[in-house]
């Protein structure tokens, strides 16, 4: 077997801790894109959404509006 002194074995760990903490680092580099698009992608989402409910809002005034003018016919 190898007899490696302390000093090595200690420069062996630092340089796995430091390989790691770079891994770490670009991990967290594209985990922050992945945020960045899916908050724009939310953005849009609730958009429409709002869009769509005012949308929905309208055609309810407009159904509201049918109803009382057949009402108003039949009445």
């Amino acid at each position: 077997m190898e007899n490696r002194t302390a000093l090595e074995k200690l420069d062996e760990k630092i340089s796995q801790i430091l390989q790691k903490c770079e891994e770490l680092k670009e991990e967290n580099a594209v985990m922050r894109g992945e945020i960045v698009t899916l908050k724009a992608e939310q953005e849009l989402k609730n958009a429409e959404i709002e869009k769509l409910m005012d949308e929905n809002s309208m055609k309810d005034l407009e159904i509201e509006e049918i109803v009382n003018k057949i009402e108003s016919i039949l009445g």
